[in-house]
């Protein structure tokens, strides 16, 4: 199936985007087209859909406490120490009250 230049421009105004006359004229859709018809060819009776690519379970490790009690070490990081001594990270404003 072949598209002319104006099918081309028209698909490529529809999904917004801008393609150069030269560019339209380099488009090779056409081959794209037939391997998607061969796609379309393939005998897929009896292939169970793949809903997830990784249907197996992942390795659960146990949820454990190495290191407890660390927050002050972890609030030695803050950049503020405006909510250190009240336990808590201090973070700029990022919404007006409006």
């Amino acid at each position: 199936m072949a598209f002319s230049k104006q099918q081309l421009q028209k698909f490529a105004d529809l999904i917004k985007i801008e393609i150069t006359d030269e560019k339209l004229e380099q488009m090779n859709i056409d081959s794209v087209v037939d391997w998607l018809n061969k796609l379309q060819k393939i005998d897929t009776t009896g292939v169970k859909p793949l809903l997830n690519p990784s249907e197996h379970d992942l390795p659960m490790r146990a949820d454990v406490v190495t290191e407890p009690n660390m927050r002050d070490k972890i609030l030695a990081n803050s950049p503020d120490k405006a909510g250190v001594s009240r336990g808590y990270f201090a973070v700029p404003k990022v919404m007006d009250a409006d």
